[in-house]
């Protein structure tokens, strides 16, 4: 009987682990995209131009997959330069002391067939922060070279404040959320 259970969980194991993909973000069809209000009146939207990222997991179990994401801050692109360069400097991003902004998934929950949360740590600046982004998963498809792709759409929100991003400190001029919008496709390696 041991020999049966050892033999079901090491082809449990090896089976899990022959499930797991990785799927590295394709650049030329993703975004990262945010939104601020500006004067309480309207948005000032960007995106950075420059992110990594991949996806590890059984396509069957989406909530078991681990997700990891760098952002390059200094590619920040509001189409504005003179803001741009405002928003790379110390009263920001602070791009010269922190290049880069990191995500790495602590847990994905599962809503419906479409539908997560995916639960992670953004670390920005010299602050890391728990945060939870609403995930619609668009599905798969095959793509060139016979290799499979998957796209999302996340959306988050963080208060800038809790990242030492404190410019405006009553946040009349720029609101203090920041709204993350990311269009994903991720192919399989």
């Amino acid at each position: 009987m041991k020999k049966v259970c050892l033999t079901l969980s090491l082809f449990t194991l090896v089976f899990g682990l022959m499930a797991q993909t990785k799927f590295s973000v394709d650049k030329a069809h993703s975004s990262v995209n945010f939104k601020v209000k500006h004067n309480g009146i309207s948005f000032v939207n960007g995106s950075f131009n420059t992110f990594d990222g991949f996806v590890v997991g059984d396509l069957n179990n989406l909530q078991d997959a681990r997700i990891e994401f760098t952002v390059d801050a200094r590619s920040i692109d509001t189409r504005i330069e003179p803001r741009d360069n405002h928003l790379r400097g110390a009263d920001f991003f602070d791009t010269e002391k922190y290049p880069q902004i990191l995500f790495k998934s602590t847990g994905i929950e599962k809503i419906d067939d479409k539908n997560y949360k995916l639960k992670g740590l953004i670390t920005l600046k010299d602050v890391t922060k728990a945060v939870t982004f609403d995930v619609v998963y668009g599905g798969k498809i095959v793509g060139r070279g016979g290799k499979d792709v998957i796209g999302f759409i996340a959306k988050g929100r963080i208060n800038r404040f809790d990242f030492n991003v404190a410019y405006d400190p009553d946040g009349k001029t720029i609101a203090k959320d920041v709204d993350l919008i990311l269009y994903m496709e991720f192919v399989a390696e």
